[in-house]
Parts: C-alpha cells; sequence; structure tokens
C-alpha cells in the first residue's frame, strides 16, 4: 500500500526527517499521532505528493507520488485541515468532482450524508465550519480510493458529530483500502485508530497495534502516586494518577492512547526497547 524508506526532507535548509522509514498495509485506520509542529502535515503532503523529499523512496499504491499521476490520484483522497469551499451546492460539488474517482459510491454518499445530518443541496459557502467538513468526509468516505488521508478530522466538529464519524469511518473501511488520520486529539480517535504511528520532531517513536502494547503494558487509575520504582510511567489525571506497569502476568488491560503518547514523548527509547524483539525486555 505504502513504503517510505530513508526518507529526508527539510523546509529552507532545515532538516524535518532524516532516514524515515514507514509502512501501511491495506484494511487498517492508522492514526497518526503528534504534538503541533512534529511534522504530521508534512508527512501526508510528501504522501500525496504535494511535497517532494530531498532524499529517499517514497512509493504510494505503486507510484511515485511525486509525478502526480492519474493512475495514483484516482485511488487517493486528501482531506487537509483547512480546505478552500467553492461556491457550488453540495449536489454540484459531487457532479463536478466524483467523476475523478472512478469508485464513487453515490448511494453511499446520500447515506452518509444522512448520517452526519448534512444536505446536499445547501450551499457549500453558506454552512458552518463543521457542516463542511462533515460533507467533505462524506464524499472522501464515498469515493470508493484506496488511500483515504484525513488531517484533524474531527477539528470543527460537535461531540455527537465525532461520534457519528468514527462510526461511519469504521463502516466504510474495505479489505483493500487504508485510512491515515493525523490528528493531535488522541481521545478523539481513542476508539477508531489502530495500527498507532507516534510522530516527534520528525522522527517516528512508535508505531505498532494497540493490541502489542497492552501486552507489554497494563494501565490503570490508582488513587496514591506510586513510588518511582514501582512504575514505568506514571501521571496525574481527574481521580488519582494513571499508572503505567509493565505487563509481566499478561493482564488484559485498556490501553489509554493518550496516557500512552505522553510516556513515549517522555521515554521513546525505553519503550522501543520493550516493544521491539529481540531488545532488552527489563529496562524501567
Amino acid at each position: 500500500m505504502l513504503t517510505i524508506e530513508k526518507l529526508s526532507f527539510g523546509y529552507s535548509g532545515e532538516g524535518l526527517f532524516r532516514n524515515l522509514d514507514l509502512e501501511l498495509e491495506p484494511g487498517m485506520i492508522y492514526g497518526l499521532l503528534g504534538k503541533n509542529g512534529a511534522g504530521k502535515t508534512s508527512l501526508l503532503r510528501l504522501i500525496s505528493g504535494q511535497l517532494f523529499p530531498s532524499g529517499g523512496r517514497l512509493d504510494v499504491l505503486g507510484f511515485d507520488p511525486r509525478l502526480r499521476q492519474p493512475g495514483m490520484l484516482r485511488d487517493i483522497y486528501f482531506l487537509p485541515e483547512e480546505f478552500p469551499v467553492p461556491r457550488l451546492t453540495g449536489t454540484r460539488y459531487v457532479a463536478l468532482n466524483s467523476p475523478f474517482y472512478p469508485r464513487f459510491d453515490r448511494e453511499r454518499f446520500f447515506d452518509l450524508c444522512e448520517g452526519f445530518q448534512v444536505d446536499p443541496a445547501w450551499a457549500l459557502s453558506q454552512v458552518s465550519l463543521g457542516q463542511k467538513k462533515k460533507f467533505l468526509l462524506a464524499f472522501g468516505l464515498a469515493s470508493g480510493v484506496r488511500l483515504l488521508i484525513l488531517d484533524e478530522p474531527t477539528n470543527g466538529l460537535d461531540i455527537p458529530s465525532k461520534r457519528q464519524f468514527r462510526r461511519l469511518a469504521a463502516s466504510s473501511l474495505g479489505e483493500d483500502q487504508t485510512i491515515l488520520i493525523s490528528t493531535h486529539q488522541v481521545r478523539d480517535m481513542e476508539n477508531l485508530i489502530d495500527p498507532v504511528i507516534i510522530l516527534d520532531s520528525g522522527h517516528i517513536l512508535f508505531s505498532g497495534a494497540i493490541d502489542s502494547i497492552a501486552g507489554k503494558f497494563h494501565m490503570s487509575l490508582e488513587t496514591t502516586e506510586p513510588l518511582p520504582q514501582e512504575a514505568f510511567y506514571f501521571e496525574r489525571v481527574p481521580g488519582g494518577y494513571s499508572v503505567v506497569r509493565r505487563n509481566h502476568e499478561g493482564y488484559d488491560s485498556h490501553v489509554d492512547l493518550e496516557v500512552f503518547f505522553n510516556m513515549v514523548i517522555e521515554r521513546g527509547e525505553d519503550v522501543a526497547a520493550i516493544m521491539q524483539p529481540g531488545r532488552e525486555e527489563d529496562r524501567v
């Protein structure tokens, strides 16, 4: 689906990515997590051919994205965080843009609009940001593309709309499709994304499935602060402390992605040593 090898890229002589490697498989909803400025949007634009790397190899659906070939573009839909909206009705927008996507499903599109509670007959320039975003999310989910790229898709959505998005995105994924969602709103995506990619300062600190996290770490909410030697990581949360310990006993544990993200940012090398097979297993 997507392979990145030894990718390098930077702005105005300053390096952002250096020797970055990443691989995405079909049938998954990947979450690209990172703080503001971590390089998430730049990576998405490199994948979609809107930015050009200075070195390395980038293969997207069998194409070099720098060439922006029609065979690739008809199989990618990219919804950026900020987007211009033409002075058209939604119905006219679909009529003009759906022919670029050979597998666009009109019936699915109207079902998604109903699920998002948007009317395709609305003038797009006259509705709220949230309504515009829901319309474009419906279009993207109905496009039938093999790679759907969404940058901060829940920004501008109210709480019920975020819930609808998670439900509709999960139901729209086909076996040969991949959804890549970039966000710093970890809680919004917690029940949707898997695997998880954590990016910080142009480096991938973690890439893996949530099950693999649960197999290595046990998370719990505790009322008292643990001693440093008793926990791998902990942080203060409402109601007490979120505590992460090594899962030596094989307990079934819920993974709090926000806590895991904070842990990786603080102890990335130690987390990598535990998660990667063949590395030292007893670092605490």
